[in-house]
């Protein structure tokens, strides 16, 4: 059975041989893992198998991307998207952002005509060739892109866009129409040229810790608009949804479900999304990609880990719908070989 086969088989609530797997870890990680024994020569993505690969569009304002000052500590820069970010030099974090680029309506109209279609947001060449290789291997293939709330305040700050979905949400609709109707034109065009994917997976953060950002009536208002379209469009296409987004999203579920995502990930533990819940609860219409605490996974005592993948995993299988990822990216407090014991976990409940 290719990974294709099985990723397909788990996001239609099938069962397959065993679950897919997939993950992501921070850049220092990655270094520290190799300091502990991954090959040199070897990703985590090549050394423990992962089935899963994503291919997108440059779908930002395409403006230069500058180094406006440098320590050792720190840069500040100012990004394809005009926003201005600190990111911490040798350490792994949210870059801070500083200043925006859309910072009134005026801007905006300003700055939506950078977001039209060119050749240039696409490698195509490289692209091209990427996509038949990783089809070739058996994986299975994402257009990943992003969109909606967490797209827009990335150029307009959160607060700004919160806003404005009091005050003027005429243009709040109108960034999340344009972004949403920029993110089709790269998937069509990318296919109408020779790509192929399998699915789709979009980032769209709506929630922290303690819950959404806004309430389930702005996200029906804003959000699920365009959400049901990208559905519709990607489902045209005989193409299954992922949707990323962090957080405590419990309230956004059953719109989730109506919009026609078909799977959702990574089910945040320590904002209460606890993947036996969401199983019992959704199972029957949601898959879901990720729930496992990778707080569990730097424990020192490895009887943590062990019983949260046991817990877990034998209840998220069941009948399909479910893929192995960490509950958001493993940081580097956990070590090499305390990840090796997660995968071997995971193979070993994650067998149907």
């Amino acid at each position: 059975m290719t990974s294709r086969e099985r990723w397909y088989l788990a996001v239609t609530h099938q069962q397959a041989d065993r679950i897919p797997i997939a993950d992501v870890q921070w850049e220092t990680t990655v270094a520290r893992w190799h300091r502990e024994g991954l090959p040199e020569d070897q990703s985590p993505h090549s050394y423990f198998g992962y089935e899963w690969a994503n291919q997108g569009a440059d779908l930002s304002f395409q403006l230069p991307r500058e180094t406006l000052e440098e320590t050792e500590t720190y840069r500040i820069i100012r990004d394809e998207f005009g926003a201005t970010t600190r990111v911490f030099v040798g350490q792994e974090s949210v870059p801070e952002l500083l200043d925006y680029s859309i910072t009134t309506r005026e801007r905006w109209e300003e700055h939506k005509p950078l977001l039209a279609w060119n050749d240039r947001r696409v490698d195509w060449e490289g692209g091209l060739a990427s996509n038949r290789a990783l089809r070739d291997q058996g994986l299975w293939v994402s257009y990943a892109a992003g969109f909606g709330f967490d797209r827009i305040q990335r150029f307009a700050g959160t607060e700004r866009v919160l806003i404005a979905m009091k005050e003027d949400p005429a243009w709040v609709r109108d960034m999340m129409t344009t972004i949403g109707e920029t993110l089709i034109t790269g998937l069509e065009e990318m296919l109408a040229r020779g790509f192929r994917f399998d699915g789709a997976f979009i980032w769209n953060d709506q929630a922290y810790r303690n819950g959404p950002f806004f309430s389930p009536a702005c996200y029906r208002e804003f959000e699920f608009p365009v959400q049901q379209r990208l559905c519709d469009v990607f489902h045209s296409h005989g193409m299954r949804v992922i949707m990323h987004t962090d957080g405590d999203v419990r309230p956004f579920l059953p719109m989730y479900i109506e919009a026609g995502f078909d799977c959702l990930q990574p089910c945040e533990v320590k904002a209460g999304m606890d993947l036996r819940e969401l199983k019992r609860d959704y199972g029957d219409r949601l898959a879901f990609m990720g729930g496992i605490d990778v707080r569990a996974m730097a424990h020192p005592d490895p009887r943590v880990i062990e019983h949260e993948v046991a817990a877990k995993i034998p209840v998220a299988k069941v009948g399909g719908g479910y893929i192995y990822h960490s509950d958001h990216s493993v940081p580097d407090n956990v070590s090499f070989a305390q990840y090796c014991r997660v995968m071997e976990l995971v193979a070993h409940y994650g067998r149907f």
